[in-house]
């Protein structure tokens, strides 16, 4: 009789092996093009190209591009429904930049630099 691909998956790995899969497979969940992420939100390009006012074909380069401005991201992202956060990683802990979002804007005040674990 066959075996399904889990049924020898779990007879030929450790748990261990499974366990670090499982980790491995959200991990590259978590590391998405933009186009995949839309894809995820159900919205075609052209939903995204008329919310930002822009043509289909020209989202479609911006999908493919590997360097564009943060604030044409935070527009893309926010067309999605969601928020962006920009965080930078240091060896001695993780700092959100905040100098993009509108909202926390904190003129002429200089931010003490706060590492968070």
């Amino acid at each position: 009789m066959a075996k399904t691909f889990d049924e020898l998956v779990k007879r030929t790995t450790t748990k261990k092996t499974r366990a670090r899969a499982a980790v491995r497979t959200q991990e590259l969940l978590a590391e998405l093009l933009l186009s995949e992420v839309r894809q995820l939100t159900g919205k075609s390009q052209r939903q995204i190209a008329d919310a930002l006012g822009i043509k289909q074909p020209s989202l479609s380069k911006l999908e493919k591009q590997s360097d564009m401005q943060i604030s044409t991201l935070q527009k893309i992202v926010k067309a999605l429904g969601g928020e962006l956060d920009v965080l930078v990683r240091f060896p001695k802990g993780t700092v959100k930049i905040d100098q993009f979002d509108s909202s926390h804007r904190r003129p002429g005040h200089p931010v003490p630099l706060e590492l968070r674990p």
